[in-house]
C-alpha cells in the first residue's frame, strides 16, 4: 500500500489481485469504515460479493452515521457530519456509488451539484442574551500571545504531545477567545482532550482556517447521514451479493501469534512520486512502537446471535476487518417525557469489550482503556427536536435569517449559545432532513458539551432532563417569551434526548501505540478499521478518517496495485500557511505585532533584504506584510 496524489492514479483501475475469487472477507460492524472496506473489496479488489460477509450487532447498519424515525419516539439523529472538499478517499469511493434518489448519478455528483448550487455559510454563528447575535463579527479575537501559543503547538513534535492535554499548551489567552469557542463547539473538543489531536486538526485543516467563523469551509449532504451516505453504500453492496448478518455480536477474535515472521509489506510503490517516496521511507510515518514482525493470524470469530453462540474458523484465505471501539457505544435514548439513561457499563459483543479481548493477545493491538476508562470525560448529550407546526419556526428564522422550509441551507452549521451553562449548540441542515418527513415539520439537532451543569431556564443538568425540558432550554436561549416556552415545548415539538458516554473517547490524551495500526506489522489476514485505528496525518471524528482506514486495509491486505490518495497536503503549501497566519490574526499583518526594539529592528532588516524578490511579493499578496 502506498500513497499517491493528482489524477494519474485517481482515475486508474487496478488489475484484479491474483487468487481473489477463492478468498473470503468477514467485516465486523457496519459503520462508515466497515462499509467502505466492503465497497473497496467489491470495486478495486474485485472480490465476489457472495464472498463478503458483514456482521452487525444491531438490527440496522450505519454505526454512528444514523438517522431514523423510531416508532414511539420520533425522529432521532445522534450527530451530524461536516464534510470538506479535500476528503480525498471519500470522494474517490462516492464517485462509484449510485445515488438513492437517481441511480443514474453518483453520490458524488449529487453532492457536488447540491453544494455548488446551494453553498454553505452561516449568517449567525453564535448568540447570547436569549437569541441576540453574539457579535463575534467573524473575528477570532486572539492576542499576539494567544497566536504564539497556537503556533508553538503547531511546531511541537508529536512525541512531546503524547498523553498531554490541551491545557498544557493553551492558557486563558486562547481558551477565552472566539477562536476556542468556534473550535471547541465545531469539533467537540474539551479543554482536557489530546494536545496531539489538537495539533493534527490545525495542520489538517490549515486551508480552512479563514472559513471557520462562518462555516463557508464546510459542505453537507442533502438528507441525514444515514439516507445520504449509509443507505446508498448498503444498496450498492447488496446489488453485488454481499451478505449482511444483523443482530449478531462478535465477542472475540482469536489470534495465533508466533511461528516465524509474518508478511513484510513494502510501503512504497512504483506509482509514487519522489516526495511521497521520501516520506514513506524516511520514518516520518512512524509504526506502532509495540509492533513486531512476528506472524499474527486471525483464526476464529466467536459469535452470539440472540443468545445462540457459534464460531467461525478462519484460514489465511479469510480476511477479517475489525471495527474496534466505538464512539456511540452504550448510547441511550430518552423521550419527550423521559431522560436518556446513563449506561456506561461495557458488555460482551460491544466494540470496546471485543477490543479489550483482542488487545490482551498482543501489545500491538492497542490500549482500549486509554479511551474508554473514563466515560465522565468522554460524554456529552444531543437531542433531536422535531417542530410539529408553524409555531416555533419563526423564532428559528429570526436567528438564522433564512426560511427554514426552503429546502436550502438553513443555519449553515451550528449556532452556539455562548452564555449557555450547557454550552449548547444547535443546527438545522437542509430540510426536510428525512425523505419521509412531513413538509410542515423541521428537525433540529441540539447538543451540550457540559451536560452535568444546571440549565439557565430549566435549572437541571441536561443529563436529568426529558426531551420536553431540553426543548424548553433551547427555546429560552432562542429568545422565545418565557410565558410561551412551556406550551411550545410540550405541544408544538417532540424532542428525543440521547446520552453518549463515549462520544469523544478518541480525543482522550494518547501516545503512540494506543491505537493499533490499520494493518499491524506481521499481520497475515486482518486489519483494524475506524476511529480507533492508526493512520498517519489524518484526523479522527471525520467521515474521511473512517473511510481512509477501510481503503488502506483492503489495499494492504489484498495488495491492490493503486495508490491511496494522501491526506491533502495543505500543510505543506506556503500559500495556506501564510493565509492562515493572517486570518488567525483577524487580517492584521505580522508587521503589526507588538515587538520590542530589537525584534522590530531585526524584522526591518529582513524585510529590506527581501524587498524586490518574489518572496516579498508573496508576503504582500497574502497581506502578511
Amino acid at each position: 500500500m502506498y500513497y499517491s496524489n493528482g489524477n494519474y492514479e485517481a482515475f486508474a483501475r487496478p488489475k484484479k489481485p491474483e487468487g481473489v475469487d477463492g478468498k473470503h472477507a468477514y467485516i465486523i460492524g457496519t459503520g462508515l469504515a466497515a462499509l467502505s472496506a466492503a465497497c473497496y473489496l467489491v470495486r478495486d479488489a474485485q472480490m465476489p460479493g457472495k464472498n463478503i460477509h458483514i456482521i452487525e450487532k444491531d438490527d440496522v447498519p450505519g454505526g454512528a452515521c444514523d438517522g431514523a424515525q423510531i416508532p414511539g419516539l420520533g425522529y432521532v439523529m445522534r450527530g451530524g457530519r461536516e464534510m470538506d472538499n479535500h476528503f480525498e478517499v471519500m470522494w474517490d469511493l462516492f464517485r462509484s456509488i449510485p445515488s438513492i434518489e437517481d441511480p443514474d448519478v453518483s453520490v458524488l455528483d449529487e453532492y457536488y451539484w447540491l453544494n455548488k448550487e446551494d453553498p454553505n455559510y452561516s449568517l449567525c454563528r453564535a448568540t447570547k442574551d436569549q437569541g441576540k447575535d453574539a457579535g463575534t463579527k467573524g473575528r477570532f479575537g486572539l492576542s499576539d500571545k494567544a497566536a504564539q501559543e497556537i503556533m508553538k503547538l503547531f511546531f511541537t513534535p508529536d512525541e512531546e504531545l503524547y498523553d498531554k492535554p490541551i491545557t498544557d499548551f493553551f492558557d486563558d489567552e486562547v481558551l477565552d477567545s472566539n477562536f476556542w469557542m468556534y473550535w471547541r463547539t465545531m469539533f467537540a473538543f474539551e479543554n482536557w482532550h489530546s494536545a496531539l489531536e489538537m495539533k493534527l486538526y490545525i495542520k489538517r485543516y490549515i486551508h480552512h482556517i479563514g472559513g471557520l467563523p462562518d462555516f463557508s469551509a464546510l459542505r453537507f449532504t442533502r438528507y441525514n447521514q444515514y439516507e445520504s451516505m449509509i443507505l446508498p453504500m448498503v444498496r450498492y453492496l447488496e446489488s453485488h451479493g454481499v451478505e449482511f448478518r444483523y443482530g449478531t455480536k462478535v465477542e472475540n477474535v482469536e489470534f495465533a501469534i508466533g511461528g516465524g515472521d509474518g508478511p513484510k509489506r513494502e510501503r512504497t510503490g512504483v506509482g509514487q512520486d519522489t516526495i511521497l517516496k521520501i516520506q514513506a521511507t524516511s520514518g516520518v510515518f512512524k509504526r506502532n512502537p509495540y509492533g513486531s514482525a512476528t506472524k499474527k493470524i486471525a483464526v476464529r470469530l466467536d459469535l452470539d446471535h440472540e443468545g445462540d453462540k457459534s464460531s467461525i474458523d478462519l484460514t489465511e484465505n479469510d480476511y477479517v476487518f475489525i471495527t474496534n471501539g466505538g464512539c456511540v457505544e452504550n448510547s441511550t435514548m430518552g423521550s419527550q417525557h423521559a431522560p436518556a439513561p446513563w449506561n456506561p457499563d461495557l458488555k460482551p459483543g460491544g466494540g470496546w469489550d471485543m477490543w479489550r479481548r483482542i488487545a490482551a493477545q498482543d501489545p500491538s493491538f492497542g490500549h482500549p482503556d486509554t479511551f474508554c476508562s473514563d466515560p465522565q470525560a468522554t460524554k456529552w448529550m444531543s437531542a433531536t427536536v422535531t417542530t410539529l407546526d408553524g409555531e416555533i419556526p419563526p423564532y428559528i428564522q429570526r436567528i438564522c435569517k433564512r426560511d427554514p422550509f426552503s429546502g436550502r441551507v438553513v443555519t449553515g452549521g451550528i449556532v452556539t449559545v455562548t452564555d449557555s451553562s450547557w454550552l449548547m449548540s444547535w443546527t438545522l441542515n437542509r430540510q426536510q432532513q428525512f425523505r419521509d418527513q412531513s413538509k410542515d415539520q423541521l428537525c433540529v439537532w441540539v447538543y451540550g458539551l457540559f451536560p452535568d451543569k444546571p440549565g439557565d431556564y430549566v435549572k437541571k443538568p441536561m443529563t436529568e432532563c426529558t426531551g420536553e425540558e431540553i426543548c424548553a432550554e433551547w427555546l429560552y436561549h432562542m429568545g422565545v417569551p418565557t410565558e410561551r416556552i412551556e406550551a411550545l415545548a410540550a405541544k408544538h415539538a417532540n424532542t428525543v434526548p440521547v446520552m453518549m458516554p463515549y462520544i469523544t473517547a478518541f480525543f482522550m490524551p494518547r501516545a503512540a501505540g494506543d491505537r493499533p495500526d490499520v494493518v499491524p506489522d506481521g499481520a497475515v489476514n486482518f486489519a483494524f478499521l475506524g476511529q480507533f485505528a492508526e493512520t498517519p496525518r489524518d484526523t479522527i471524528f471525520t467521515t474521511e478518517y473512517s473511510m481512509r482506514t477501510g481503503m488502506e486495509a483492503v489495499y494492504t491486505l489484498l495488495d491492490v496495485d493503486r495508490g491511496v490518495p494522501e491526506v491533502w497536503g495543505s500543510v505543506y503549501d506556503v500559500r495556506n500557511l501564510l493565509n492562515a497566519t493572517v486570518k488567525l490574526r483577524d487580517g492584521a499583518p505580522v508587521t503589526d505585532m507588538k515587538l520590542n526594539f530589537v525584534e522590530r529592528a531585526v524584522l526591518g532588516k529582513v524585510l529590506k533584504k527581501l524587498d524586490g524578490t518574489d518572496i516579498a511579493t508573496l508576503l504582500r499578496e497574502y497581506h502578511v506584510i
